[in-house]
């Protein structure tokens, strides 16, 4: 149970937003300590901090009082988790290589407890090669990353680096429970509240785009619907949830984190970095099987009567995410137009997933961009028809049966 949380706090103008963190973790019965650096003194009183904590602060590594007894040890140790929030590009790099200069750079090399960073920066810093280099090497430690967010920045620009809203950070650490879920019944839409509880849960949704020139692009007919339909009823299970959408017309569940991509490459990325922080993966992406081996720099222009565009395949997010060492419960879809239940069952033996969702399209069995579907779900050794609905209740119907087989296999692994 992840009930006690040392926070660490970074100088930056973001450090109001923890003292907010502070609040909802109290509010979750979570016991929370503060360290600061002394930077972040400079933007939040450290006085702030002890009034909604209820412990003292501290901000030194050298104090003539804690010191005696090793303080930053005996913190290192109490903590059931650590979370830099915000996490500055300075301390992202103390961390990346494992220096120990000041009181949170040394409790985080100390600590054998689960460590979350929430960065927090300006949007040329965070791209900046050397900071995702940094970012890298410690998601390569285990060091989990609460991705930072898109909009206006502090310093009037707008880009990625805003640091993650507090209720978003709070969900996903009081999110870290095991994930044995209790029995539900799969026919039932109206039983599913509460049976992902304590789950993350990773869902990719929509079309990738794949340019062909600064104006042209390859996609395909996926709405997005059933994804975004999937994060909405996963949410209303309890999970925490973590959407990767290509480019879509929809508006995403509030409660969810929301990581925006174009191509088939950034969806690889974005979904193959996090899956190991979650216990399910749900692939409902239309991902681009091929892309265009060479992306022109000026628009294309019509002169001559064909054209002929050279396609390579694209990276294997299923089967990528199906092989991590510490891989998730996967599920994949597969849209087919023929032969649907031999597909999809070649489809799961192939890449190795837990199960299948399979539904026709070009047919009047809906499908892509319409607001009905049916699924076919396969498993290794079983399956079930979910027959034509709104996909809102078809998300609710599979979440349900995803919760069931979950239960079923984490059951199976005990008993061995």
């Amino acid at each position: 149970m992840n009930n006690r949380i040392l926070l660490a706090v970074c100088g930056g103008i973001a450090a109001y937003k923890a003292a907010e963190l502070t609040r909802l973790l109290r509010k979750k019965n979570v016991e929370v300590q503060v360290v600061m650096t002394e930077s972040a003194t400079q933007f939040v009183s450290a006085l702030t901090f002890q009034a909604l904590s209820g412990n003292p602060v501290q901000t030194r590594l050298l104090d003539e009082y804690e010191e005696q007894a090793m303080g930053h040890i005996h913190l290192a140790r109490w903590a059931s988790s650590i979370v830099i929030a915000p996490a500055t590009a300075n301390m992202i790099a103390k961390l990346s290589y494992g220096l120990a200069d000041d009181l949170v750079s040394t409790l985080c090399l100390a600590a054998t407890c689960p460590i979350y960073v929430a960065p927090a920066m300006n949007q040329a810093m965070w791209h900046n090669p050397v900071t995702q280099e940094n970012i890298a090497r410690l998601k390569q430690r285990g060091i989990s990353m609460i991705d930072p967010e898109q909009g206006e920045q502090a310093c009037g620009e707008t880009g990625i680096g805003r640091m993650a809203e507090p209720a978003s950070i709070c969900a996903r650490l009081i999110g870290d429970k095991p994930y044995l879920m209790p029995q539900t019944n799969v026919d039932s839409t109206q039983k599913t509240r509460g049976i992902l509880e304590g789950v993350k849960v990773l869902i990719s949704a929509g079309p990738t785009r794949e340019p062909l020139d600064p104006v042209r692009y390859i996609t395909n007919r996926s709405s997005g619907k059933m994804g975004y339909a999937l994060a909405e009823a996963a949410l209303q299970a309890g999970a925490s949830v973590t959407l990767v959408t290509g480019v879509v017309n929809l508006k995403a569940p509030a409660a969810a984190e929301v990581v925006q991509v174009e191509t088939a490459e950034q969806m690889y990325h974005a979904v193959t970095s996090r899956a190991q922080e979650h216990n399910i993966y749900i692939g409902a992406a239309a991902v681009a099987d091929y892309a265009p081996v060479q992306i022109k720099e000026q628009k294309i222009k019509t002169q001559a009567h064909e054209s002929t565009i050279i396609l390579q395949k694209t990276k294997d997010i299923l089967a990528a995410v199906a092989l991590l060492p510490h891989r998730p419960f996967v599920v994949g879809f597969a849209a087919e137009t023929h032969d649907l239940a031999v597909y999809a069952k070649g489809k799961l033996v192939r890449k190795k997933l837990d199960m299948i969702a399979a539904n026709w399209v070009g047919k009047e069995q809906g499908g892509f961009d319409r607001d009905e579907n049916s699924l076919h779900v396969f498993w290794h050794d079983g399956d079930k028809v979910l027959p034509m609905t709104s996909k809102t209740q078809l998300a609710q119907q599979l979440i349900a049966l995803i919760s069931k087989r979950m239960n079923e296999k984490m059951a199976a692994k005990i008993a061995l």
